[in-house]
C-alpha cells in the first residue's frame, strides 16, 4: 500500500524565515511566507499530484489503462480526463480563460460520468496531452493571477471564488484521484508507489507482501471474532436488565 508522503513533505517547516537546499541553494517547500511563497507551496503539491496520476499509465496495454476496477467503473485513463476537465475548468473558464477540454459531466455539458472514461475512438495520447496542455494553461494562469485574483465557476449559481480557493480544491481533488490510482495500478499488475521508483513503499518481495497481507487479514478477523463476541455479550447483560 502506497504512503503518502510526498517531497514538499520532507522538506516542510511552519517558520517565516527562508531556507536553502545546501545542493542547490534553491528555498525549500514550507520555509518561507508571503503569498509567493504560499502559491509556490500549493503548485508544488499540485505537480506532484499531477506527476502521480500520469506515471500510472506508464507500461500498461491500451486494455489495462482504460478498463473498469471498480462496481462504479473507476479506470487509469478515466481519472486522467477528469482532471483534464477540472484543470480546465477551475483555471480555465472560472477565470475567464477558457481552453480546449473535455467537458465535466456535473456542470451539464455532457453525459453523466462521461469525463470519467475513454471512448475507443479517443486515444491514450490525445488524452495524456490535452491534460498537459490544461496543466500548462493553469500554470500560466496561476503564475499571472495574484492568490486572491476573484473568478467564477461556470455553473450553478456561479459562485464566486479566489484563485487561492481553487488551487486548494485541485490540488485536494487530483491528490485523491491520484489515491485512486494508486489503488487501480495495484489491481492491474502491482505496481505501487507514489513515484516511479517506489521508494515510498516499504520494501519487500512478493512473499513478504503476502505474508503482510495475511497478516492484516488475520488481524481484521480476530478483531471482528472480539467485536461479535462483544455484542453477543452486551445483548446478554441488556436482557437481564
Amino acid at each position: 500500500m502506497t504512503e503518502t508522503k510526498t517531497d514538499a513533505d520532507t522538506n516542510a517547516g511552519t517558520g517565516a524565515d527562508t531556507e536553502t537546499d545546501a545542493g542547490t541553494g534553491a528555498t525549500a517547500p514550507g520555509t518561507s511566507s508571503g503569498p509567493e511563497a504560499f502559491k509556490k507551496d500549493l503548485r508544488t503539491y499540485l505537480q506532484d499530484a499531477r506527476d502521480a496520476l500520469l506515471w500510472k499509465l506508464e507500461g500498461l496495454s491500451e486494455y489495462d489503462v482504460r478498463r473498469p476496477l471498480t462496481p462504479t467503473g473507476t479506470n487509469l485513463l478515466g481519472l486522467v480526463k477528469h482532471a483534464t476537465a477540472a484543470e480546465a475548468l477551475y483555471f480555465g473558464e472560472t477565470f475567464g480563460r477558457p481552453v480546449e477540454a473535455p467537458k465535466p459531466w456535473i456542470t451539464g455539458d455532457a453525459e453523466p460520468n462521461a469525463d470519467f472514461w475513454a471512448t475507443p475512438e479517443e486515444s491514450r495520447e490525445l488524452i495524456v496531452g490535452q491534460y498537459r496542455a490544461a496543466c500548462a494553461h493553469a500554470d500560466e494562469t496561476i503564475a499571472a493571477l495574484p492568490l486572491d485574483a476573484l473568478g467564477r465557476v461556470p455553473w450553478g449559481d456561479r459562485s464566486a471564488v479566489t484563485l487561492h480557493h481553487s488551487l486548494v480544491h485541485m490540488t485536494a481533488e487530483t491528490q485523491r484521484h491520484a489515491g485512486h490510482a494508486d489503488i487501480v495500478r495495484e489491481l492491474v499488475d502491482g505496481a505501487t508507489g507514489q513515484r516511479r521508483d517506489g521508494e515510498n513503499t516499504a520494501p519487500g518481495d512478493r512473499a513478504w507482501w503476502a505474508a503482510h497481507r495475511a497478516r492484516v487479514e488475520q488481524a481484521a478477523r480476530t478483531a471482528a471474532a472480539s467485536a461479535a463476541a462483544d455484542g453477543v455479550a452486551a445483548d446478554g447483560a441488556a436482557g437481564h436488565l
